[in-house]
This record gives structure tokens, sequence and C-alpha cells, in this order.
């Protein structure tokens, strides 16, 4: 195998007999099969958009199937063989629908399931030999895989803009031919500017439906009631879940990214909901251990099962574990189905207490700019000289403690702007507030980052700049996975330069690719913290 998507990737070049996400050689193989065969199919429906005789449903299936690629999303290879088989199905009707004749492998490869192996072998990262080319391929696939995460969520609660499929399914077929440097890069950036787009649009769909995050004070103690945890990103499961437990004696808490779901008001209504139990995706290991009862996991950050709470951990969307039950997609109309996890939770134990407090969240851009007026006076009074946007993802290194550290080492008139699980590595530091405005201004979950984005835009126009690289903001950026990298897309489509993103930069950016990076952009990696943080302060 071969594998260097994540941050966390061996040796920083990349994984070669085993993820060090858990992933085995077999699923890795299955997940490049599927790129490839998605490649296929997008060269067809490229050709069929020509001719009027796209079916919509295209461009949301290579989502999905994108979306279970992700990063410690889905290690489950019998759902891979599916949507592999599904792809060529998908199309060779659309070949058939259209006339379409090539002889490009990707659109005739039909290969029986035996030669799966063989064939994910021949189509892997590696088997583009040009290191430049190959680095800027994957840098585009990777950035579709984020994208595609966050249009799923949206298509969920009903929201999809044509033009997103689009794009995605064009973009996609380039990584078949051969491009020019420029063309490359120019795709590349151009999958940032539709990020944008897709998360804006996402940023409709939640806040349509569930109402604007509002201030809130998150419970992080438990009740004596058996509980079922939920974790990942997807709050149309979080919805469906609450109403099926309402009246049960079952509580519900939130884990991880899903903790910013207590900032929604739609929620609020549910006396069962209890708060957020634990910490970052990558310690879930020892609590699901200790909350006892049932966790539903609904999108990515799932971590190799352990023992002790492999018979109570289920699965649900593009999320997939082999063995775990896997909770059916929601009929056409209808809902999920939640009652098996509701009577696993009564026969359960209530959930062992970590901590007790809370925490205070829900600071997306509508709040943050219903306080604009104090914002900009702490500004303009210089109690607030400059907000640091410490966004993105947390993982398990021990490098990572330099977030923490640099929080810490922050002076006592910056704001923090947070989004993602990057958080848990300062939102529970007493860091105190300026004036009434928190230090740490929570957004939500990765998913949320646009808030970030729409914040410094606004701000921009607030204090009449022309740039918003003149705002008083940096970026010390976390990534981990596929959508920080569609994120750090977006943030360089929208002209954000000067960015710092550790704690290494990706593997997969051969060092051509990353010197036009540093050029174009002036993207750093993190440093030593009292050198970083001076720099910050200085607007370096």
């Amino acid at each position: 195998m071969f594998c260097y998507q994540c941050q966390e990737t061996a040796k920083g070049s990349g994984c070669t007999i085993a993820g060090v996400c858990g992933k085995k050689e077999d699923t890795a193989g299955l997940q490049d099969l599927l790129v490839f065969t998605l490649k296929g199919l997008a060269v067809v429906a490229e050709e069929a958009k020509k001719q009027n005789k796209l079916d919509p449903a295209i461009g949301l299936f290579i989502c999905q199937s994108f979306f279970a690629t992700i990063t410690n999303a889905n290690f489950d290879n019998a759902r891979f063989v599916a949507l592999i088989k599904a792809s060529i199905s998908k199309r060779d009707a659309l070949k058939l629908a259209i006339g379409y004749s090539s002889d490009l492998d990707a659109v005739n490869w039909n290969g029986p399931e035996g030669d799966y192996a063989a064939k994910a072998a021949e189509v892997s990262v590696l088997s583009q030999p040009n290191e430049d080319v190959r680095s800027l391929r994957e840098l585009l696939i990777y950035g579709l895989k984020g994208m595609a995460a966050y249009a799923d969520h949206a298509a969920v609660l009903g929201f999809e803009k044509p033009e997103i499929y689009d794009f995605m399914i064009s973009a996609l077929a380039t990584t078949t031919r051969d491009l020019s440097v420029d063309e490359m890069v120019a795709q590349v950036l151009k999958c940032g500017e539709v990020a944008v787009t897709t998360m804006a649009l996402l940023d409709e769909a939640n806040t349509t439906t569930y109402g604007n995050p509002e201030i809130t004070t998150v419970n992080l103690g438990v009740r004596n009631n058996p509980g079922i945890l939920i974790s990942g990103h997807d709050l149309k499961d979080m919805e469906e879940l609450l109403k099926q437990t309402e009246g049960s004696g079952v509580d519900v808490y939130t884990h991880s990214e899903m903790l910013p779901a207590n900032y929604y008001p739609a929620f609020k209504k549910y006396d069962h909901f209890v708060g957020n139990y634990g910490n970052a995706w990558w310690l879930q290991d020892k609590e699901f251990t200790s909350f006892n009862g049932p966790i539903l996991m609904t999108t990515n950050c799932i971590t190799p099962v352990k023992e002790a709470y492999k018979d109570r951990i289920y699965t649900t969307g593009m999320a997939g574990w082999p063995g775990a039950t896997h909770i059916a997609d929601r009929p056409e109309g209808g809902v999920k189905d939640f009652s098996e996890i509701i009577a696993k939770a009564k026969t359960c134990a209530a959930p062992t207490e970590i901590e007790t407090g809370t925490i205070v969240g829900g600071f997306a851009h509508a709040q943050v700019m219903a306080l604009a007026d104090k914002v900009v006076d702490a500004v303009k009074s210089g109690a607030l000289k400059r907000f640091v946007v410490m966004a993105g993802c947390d993982g398990r290194q021990p490098g990572r403690n330099y977030f923490t550290e640099v929080a810490e080492a922050l002076p006592n008139d910056t704001v923090i702007l947070t989004a993602g699980c990057a958080k848990y590595r300062y939102n529970k530091l007493n860091l105190g507030d300026i004036g009434g405005i928190p230090r740490v201004l929570d957004a939500g979950q990765c998913n949320d980052s646009y808030s970030l984005a729409y914040i410094a835009l606004q701000l921009k126009e607030v204090f009449g700049l022309e740039d918003i690289n003149d705002l008083p903001i940096s970026y010390d950026i976390a990534w981990y996975e596929q959508k920080a990298v569609v994120v750090l897309l977006a943030l360089l489509a929208l002209g954000v330069k000067h960015i710092r993103l550790g704690p290494t930069l990706p593997a997969f950016l051969s060092p051509n690719v990353a010197k036009v990076l540093v050029e174009n952009f002036d993207i750093k990696p993190t440093g030593d913290v009292a050198g970083d943080v001076a720099a910050i302060m200085a607007g370096n």
C-alpha cells in the first residue's frame, strides 16, 4: 500500500505497510480502486453533461463515495466493494445512454472482484511517476474529498447546487489527462473557489434548518440515566436521534466534532440532551470505554474499535467498521431507525463521569457579528490587538502540544477564533476575556469553518480595508485530514496569505509544489512557540 493523505502518515512520507489510522493494505487498495473507478465515471459524466443526459444523482454519488475514503471514515471492505460495483454500473449505464467509447482504462475497466487487489496496486498513488504531477493531482483529489464531505452534509438537509457537482466531475476528469503544471495549479485554486461556495451552502443548510448557533454554556458532567454518545458531524442524525429518544429515559451526549450541536437553538428544547462527553476523536478508545453506553458514529473520525465497546458501537452514513452494526440510510421522505441503539442503551449503565464543569461556545458568524460593535470598539481602543485563527484538526502526535502552548503564550489582548476539533487543545483553558469578549471564540465544527472566513470578510468591510491581509488576523492552522485540506484551499482562494500550517506540512506536497505555495501565498510550517507568537503579534 501507499497512502499519504493525512498529517500522521508514517515517517512524514507515506504509510506502506499499514495506515497509522488503522487502515490495512486491502482496505487502502479498495479505496484507491474506488477513486480510480470514480475517475472513469467522471470522464463519462462530463460527456453526458455536454449532451444534457447526466443524471443529477451522479454528482451526489461521487460525493458520498469520496466521503467514504476520507481518513478514519470507513474501514469496511464490503462497503467499498459495493461502491466500486455501483461506480462501474453507473458509468456503464451512462456510456450506453450517450454512445461513449474511449481507450482510457478508467472508463473501460470491468475487472472481476478477484482482480481487485492487482488492479488496486496498478492504479495506486505511486502509479504516477512524476512527483510534481502526482502531487498536484493528489492535492486536487484530497481537496475534492473534503468538498465532497461538506456537499454531502448539505444534501442530507436538502440543499444542493449543480455547479458544485459539475466542478467535482470536471476536476476529477482532469486527473486522467496530461495537463501543464499551470493548468493543474489552476484546477487546485478553482477547487478552493468552489469550496467557498460549498461551505457557504452547508452553512445555509445548517442555519436554515436548525437556527443560527448562539452563545451557549455546555455541560461536561453526566447524569444517572443510561446514555447514547453521538460523534461525527451529521446534524440530521443528531435531530432524529433526539426525537426518537425523547421520553425514553435515555440521555444523549455529544462527542468531539458533534459538540457544536449544543449551540443550535433547535436542539435546546430536548431536556434529555445533557451536554458533551470527552474530547477530540483520538481519545475515543478510553472515552468510549468509560461512557458505558452505545456510541453512534455518524461520519469520519472512527479509530480501530476496541474489545471493551465493540458490541455497542454503531455506524451510519458513509462511516463504517467491519463487524459494527450499520444503521441504514433513511428511506426517501422518512427517517433513520435508531430503535436498536436506544434498546441497547437501556441495557447499559450510566456514563462514568470523567470531568465536570462547563465550556462556552456558539460563536459562529451571526453571533460574532451581533457583537461587532463591541469587537470594533475593543480593536480601536487597543484592548484587542490581534485575532488568531487556530482552526482545524486535532491528532495524536505529541508535537500538537504546540497549539496548547501557543494559546497559553498569546498575550491577553488576543482572541482565538476556532472551528474543528483543534479547539480541544485549548478550549478548556481558563484564558479569560477582553471586556466581556471570551478569548476563545468557538465557531463550531470543521464544517463551520466558513464562519471564520465570513467573519474576516465582514471585519474587512467594517474597518474599510482593501485587502483581507491588512486585518489584525493571523492564521495558525492545525490540519489532519482532507476537510482541512479543502479549507486551506478555500482560504487561499479568498486571498489569505501568511498561513502557518502544522504540526507538519503535507507529505503529498512535492518540493516544487510546496515552493509554489510558499512563493505565492507565504505558507509556512509552524515553528517554535516563542518565535511564532512573536511573529504573529508582529503580523508576520
